[in-house]
């Protein structure tokens, strides 16, 4: 659960996209399905949800123990780089580049190319993956996705430590096609914490009969969040992931608002006066009929709303 913020902790101001879901979180099914090298820590851990931990006494046989991707210092010609799988395919719009915790090792530069693929590649990493640099056999498999070529959403740019003042690299990306696959490239080696990719997921929406139901905010189908009063403890981004949510931390909740009044009291009729309200407001990711809406507040107990409004922002659209 997040602490809270003060003064001296408050963050410089972040990117609006950091509203948007991230397409490449494990909890939505994301997956690195090659790197190049991953000897000091598997790349896997770049799409952990959790923020990223650093245990100061923790080794492994192969060196420090590190909660990201790191590499062996670069011996070979080249750079490393490895190949990320969506977990929800759509548009990018903002990714960051988490380099917590790697402060006299992570890359001095990186950039990101993005893949659209019909079908998901048949190979991917298996286990613990430590120690461990990409086999021939690896290398042959992923050289016929020419990821190279792929497109640029980031070009090479600089990165900064991980330090908690400048940890976050934040790139606003300006690439308006359906994106399946990411390469995250590293120059020319080090570690990287986390790697974020925010954005909107996108459906074959020819392929869904009028007359079915249908999710429509729901984050794979291209739902999101657009606003919010306050997300203190949880992000209202999460109330429309995959599945329910694992614990409180994985829904909505607000900070306690310090305009409440000392008593709460009744009022005539006997309804409980409870002023004030927090709110958020999601794009649908297309344009329907409502025939009923779903609160899911477990885990929620003794911290759950009281009541809810639901209102409706309408834009032209053919149904």
């Amino acid at each position: 659960m997040a602490e809270r913020r003060t003064a001296l902790t408050a963050p410089a101001a972040e990117p609006d996209f950091l509203l948007f879901n991230d397409l490449a979180c494990e909890t939505v099914g994301g997956r690195v399905i090659f790197a190049t090298d991953e000897w000091f820590a598997p790349a896997a851990n770049l799409l952990k949800r959790a923020p990223p931990q650093f245990i100061a006494d923790e080794f492994t046989e192969f060196g420090k123990w590190m909660d990201g991707w790191e590499t062996r210092r670069k011996r070979t010609p080249g750079h490393d780089w490895c190949i990320i799988q969506l977990g929800v395919a759509g548009r990018i719009h903002g990714v960051d580049v988490d380099t917590s915790f790697f402060t006299g090792n992570h890359p001095p530069f990186v950039s990101v190319q993005a893949g659209h693929l019909e079908e998901p590649p048949t190979f991917n990493l298996e286990g613990d993956r430590t120690g461990v640099a990409a086999s021939h056999a690896e290398l042959v498999a992923v050289a016929k996705l020419h990821s190279e070529a792929w497109p640029e959403l980031v070009g090479v740019s600089e990165l900064k430590p991980g330090y908690l003042d400048c940890c976050h690299n934040y790139f606003k990306v300006n690439f308006k096609q359906r994106v399946t696959h990411l390469r995250l490239n590293m120059y020319p080696d080090g570690g990287i914490s986390r790697m974020r990719v925010y954005g909107v997921g996108q459906t074959d929406w020819t392929s869904v009969s009028l007359h079915q139901d249908v999710d429509l905010v729901a984050l794979t189908n291209g739902g999101v969040c657009l606003g919010y009063s306050n997300a203190h403890f949880g992000h209202p981004r999460n109330m429309i992931g995959l599945g329910r949510a694992a614990n409180m931390a994985d829904g909505w909740e607000t900070a306690r608002r310090l305009d409440r009044p000392k008593k709460l009291k009744v009022d005539g009729q006997g309804v409980l006066q409870v002023p004030g309200c927090e709110w958020a407001v999601f794009g649908l990711g297309h344009c329907g009929v409502i025939s009923s809406i779903e609160v899911d507040t477990n885990h929620f107990r003794g911290g759950e709303t009281s009541q809810i409004i639901w209102r409706q922002f309408l834009r032209k659209c053919d149904l």
